[in-house]
């Protein structure tokens, strides 16, 4: 018998060599890339010009007059002010709050993890539409919060409409949405943390509040910085649960950067100085990135060379 040639078959499709593999794997990053960077500089170019849309003819550059205008302006620094006074506020409480939940519920029981699920619940709720309910609880005529505030001997409580409570309003609603955020990030970092240094200081008789103070703290740092780095960006560049609760006001109560520069395009067609407002911030989000990496790679390095 004459022997049999085995066929081989031939793949269809497009093959693509291994050389070109890793440009092809990385073009959509490109895309998205080119994508971002393409508003970026447009941005920059805008916040050097004198330009308004509803004088389009008069567009010129004016070499960082609406920087330069910035330190004479009070409203600028008032923005400022709210952003990092917000920002600020939020981040903190919601750390606090978030490790104290992640604390209760480190461990793993059924309820616990059943609740940790039930609290994650408002993060799930767009802020904007979190916003919009809050301002239903919070109505002085028919809100159920302004009736529960009323028990307690606060009559007429303002919320949103007074400049006094204001901050406290949106921070509140900010610290309903985004706690579960930090509360889940911790609670993972708890979960994960090795159990032989509580197990020994538990046989030593060692109070709770070293072990917290001394072991699980240190050990949670840099979960606890990822948290925070996280919150404060979103928080800094806060838009919709301001916007849909005061619009920035009442007056300029809550002006932060993202609302001022949003007026100023939209409401005074200034986009020059809209755009300079943008930057102004993109440089403080740099920053407080380029911080907190920072200290978030020391504190890797140190784990590393402890181990």
């Amino acid at each position: 018998m004459p022997a049999v040639v085995p066929t081989t078959r031939r793949r269809s499709g497009l093959r693509i060599s291994k050389r070109a593999l890793p440009y092809v794997l990385s073009l959509p990053a490109l895309l998205v890339c080119i994508g971002i960077l393409v508003p970026f500089f447009a941005a920059v170019l805008y916040s050097f010009q004198r330009y308004r849309l509803s004088q389009p003819w008069n567009r010129q550059y004016n070499w960082g007059e609406n920087y330069l205008n910035f330190f004479t302006d009070p409203g600028f620094w008032n923005t400022l002010r709210v952003s990092l006074v917000y920002a600020g506020s939020t981040v903190v409480l919601e750390l606090l709050l978030g490790l104290g939940i992640a604390l209760l519920l480190q461990k793993r029981t059924r309820l616990n993890n059943f609740i940790s699920i039930m609290l994650l619940m408002p993060l799930m709720t767009a802020p904007a539409l979190a916003a919009l309910m809050w301002k239903l609880m919070t109505n002085p005529g028919f809100g159920v919060l302004s009736y529960l505030a009323s028990l307690v001997g606060l009559q007429d409580f303002r919320w949103a409409s007074s400049p006094s409570t204001a901050l406290f309003t949106v921070v509140l609603v900010d610290i309903w949405v985004y706690t579960p955020f930090i509360m889940i990030l911790l609670l993972a970092g708890l979960r994960s943390l090795p159990t032989q240094p509580f197990e020994a200081a538990a046989l030593d008789g060692v109070p709770r509040s070293f072990v917290f103070f001394r072991i699980t703290l240190p050990m949670l740092m840099p979960y606890i910085l990822t948290a925070t780095l996280f919150r404060l960006l979103d928080s800094i560049q806060q838009f919709d649960i301001i916007y849909a609760m005061t619009q920035g006001g009442p007056g300029d109560t809550l002006t932060v950067f993202q609302v001022e520069a949003y007026l100023n395009f939209f409401q005074s067609t200034n986009v020059g100085r809209s755009a300079a407002l943008l930057m102004i911030l993109w440089v403080i989000t740099y920053f407080l990135s380029f911080v907190f990496i920072k200290n978030w790679l020391r504190l890797r390095e140190r784990a590393r060379g402890e181990a």
